[in-house]
């Protein structure tokens, strides 16, 4: 059957499987980035062993319907941070611009605005539903597993299939100028000592107009100090040998990806620390750390601690905090792990 993007496919399955042949262990997203492409457009080429199908839009409709589909493997990452979790997804909201999904396994924050492109996708028999922005970057991936409901996968796909498609032209996504204050306006701190919920210190960056790291750098050791970036690696191993639940979040532009409790596997492989439980997978590359912060924020239940880390441009790479439900205090063990770690004593 010809490939139904034949003219625009044909081209690049030659370049991908040169490209292929050279780097064989590398990874579509990284051939894409050599190639100068997007990943999605790789996908849609039918790159490799992928075979694709473009579904409708909006991406929404489709993730709404996701529930269908029983215990699955989502997967969302950034350049530097790749998070797999294992369960069903329960307790969808999916608006024009924002949307949730809280069930016990699968925990995620949905940010739609650049959302564009979805696949249904066969990668050497393993079955997938990626979802891609409008510049073609991949923002979440939804993996078919043996405990998965095949046939609704099956109906899911028909459903959405488009009949008409046409090649997935992308395009840039807007480009944010930094236009944040260098330091932060004495007032800040007030405000932050002031919060009663984690949830509030997105809105207290925007109203002092500050970006994370400058509101870290300058708020104080006793609510945000800097430490050693091989920390994220000893948090991991401490958590594991101590058996404390901790939250794991992991993100990018479109998605945040949340795990909730304890972990015991950790493994070493190259630049990459790797969390390999049945139901959890998180693969960090701690080379990539640019920067370490321990961070306290005063909450209703009592002071909420988190390890963050971030990458050489100033994006989060990975976010870790206490197992917590809110109305919940933060659990003591893992409290008195993270000021075991700083170097100056927190505000508490």
């Amino acid at each position: 059957m010809t490939h139904p993007f034949e003219s625009e496919a044909a081209a690049l399955r030659e370049r991908y499987a040169e490209l292929k042949a050279e780097h064989p262990k590398m990874r579509i997203r990284n051939l894409a980035e050599l190639m100068q492409v997007s990943e999605m457009e790789l996908v849609a080429a039918g790159c490799g062993a992928v075979k694709s199908t473009l579904l409708k839009e909006p991406p929404q409709a489709i993730f709404k319907e996701l529930g269908s589909l029983g215990r699955v493997m989502a997967l969302t990452r950034n350049d530097w941070c790749v998070h797999e979790r294992h369960g069903a997804y329960e307790d969808i909201r999916a608006g024009n611009t924002m949307g949730i999904v809280l069930g016990p396994d699968i925990d995620l924050r949905m940010f739609f605005g650049d959302w564009k492109f979805t696949f249904a996708v066969t990668d050497d028999g393993r079955q997938s539903l990626q979802f891609f922005d409008k510049a073609g970057n991949a923002v979440h991936k939804v993996y078919i597993t043996d405990e998965s409901n095949k046939e609704a996968y099956d109906a899911l796909v028909q459903k959405f299939t488009d009949p008409d498609p046409a090649w997935p032209k992308v395009e840039p996504l807007a480009q944010e100028e930094d236009t944040t204050l260098p330091e932060i306006p004495a007032a800040m701190r007030a405000d932050w000592l002031a919060m009663e919920d984690t949830h509030e210190f997105f809105g207290l960056l925007r109203k002092h107009n500050v970006s994370r790291l400058t509101a870290l750098r300058g708020i104080g050791p006793d609510l945000a100090q800097q430490v050693d970036n091989g920390l994220a690696e000893r948090m991991l191993e401490d958590v594991a040998e101590r058996d404390i639940s901790f939250m794991c979040f992991v993100g990018n532009k479109g998605m945040i990806q949340i795990h909730s409790g304890p972990v015991k596997k950790l493994m070493r492989t190259g630049p990459w620390f790797n969390v390999l439980e049945p139901h959890f997978n998180l693969h960090l590359d701690t080379t990539a750390i640019a920067s370490s912060w321990i961070v306290n924020k005063p909450t209703k239940d009592g002071w909420v601690t988190s390890l963050e880390c971030y990458a050489e441009n100033g994006d989060l790479i990975a976010q870790f905090f206490g197992a917590r439900k809110p109305g919940v205090p933060e659990l003591a063990s893992w409290r008195e792990l993270l000021v075991g770690y700083c170097p100056e004593p927190l505000a508490a």
